[in-house]
């Protein structure tokens, strides 16, 4: 994989077009790619260009645009980004970094599919509420806080992003969705989170592998992930080639 290619072409296929969701609204000034979500989902800064620009004075507006708009956001920053002094100045503008991510790709058809999955352990997808239940109970469990807008998302959404859940007879042990960017040849995976009784067992192979099942079934030729140090190797070894390294900086 040619890695400065595939960048360039992460850019421009999902970071400078966004998909329009539930709710969601995307804007663009020079510089700029965000969208404003006044539903459940994301708000936030996807791309920026700004070389030649007042990086200040950017900065401060994308501040005033949320304020205005009263959401919770982020400014997703990307290790490739310009200028290369934008952590910094994100930091003096107020801005908290969040846990840094591997922004890893793989071929969708280069993903191992058959990984087999532990015994009394199957998958279902999520289509009703009680599914969507089912995953949102395992991402409060594994990642903290309250995952219902996702929930909501996925029922909200159908063809857009697809959930499953790996239950473990009628326990619920490890859920996930795949977003499908439509008009690009990404879909990008989410979630995957394991409840720690249940992890190195290959749960979160299997999901990671019924996964890029759904995006070859739908035409999509490349997988993408956030990936964090826990899932990153496990990613790789998979078969994904890590591009970046992201940050979500969080306004305070």
């Amino acid at each position: 994989m040619d890695v400065k290619l595939m960048i360039e072409r992460y850019d421009r296929e999902v970071r400078r077009r966004p998909q329009e969701g539930p709710g969601a609204v995307v804007e663009r000034e020079p510089g700029i790619v965000r969208v404003v979500n006044a539903a459940d989902g994301w708000s936030g800064v996807t791309w920026c260009g700004l070389d030649g620009l007042d990086a200040g004075a950017v900065i401060a507006a994308q501040v005033r645009r949320f304020a205005e708009a009263g959401v919770p956001w982020e400014w997703k920053h990307y290790s490739h980004d310009r200028p290369a002094d934008l952590p910094a100045r994100l930091l003096a503008a107020g801005f908290e970094p969040g846990p840094p991510e591997a922004l890893l790709v793989a071929e969708t058809g280069a993903v191992p599919q058959g990984v087999e999955l532990p015994d009394a352990v199957h998958l279902v997808p999520v289509t009703t509420a009680a599914e969507a239940g089912l995953l949102v109970r395992v991402h409060d469990e594994v990642f903290g806080g309250d995952h219902a807008g996702i929930g909501r998302q996925l029922l909200a959404s159908p063809g857009t992003v697809s959930g499953v859940v790996a239950l473990a007879g009628e326990r619920p042990i490890c859920a996930a969705r795949v977003e499908f960017h439509a008009g690009t040849g990404f879909a990008s995976l989410w979630g995957g989170g394991t409840v720690p009784d249940w992890r190195g067992r290959g749960v979160f192979r299997a999901v990671v592998a019924y996964r890029a099942a759904l995006a070859a079934a739908a035409g999509y030729r490349y997988l993408q992930v956030d990936a964090s140090a826990d899932s990153s190797p496990i990613l790789q070894r998979l078969g994904f080639t890590q591009l970046a390294v992201t940050i979500p900086f969080v306004h305070a």
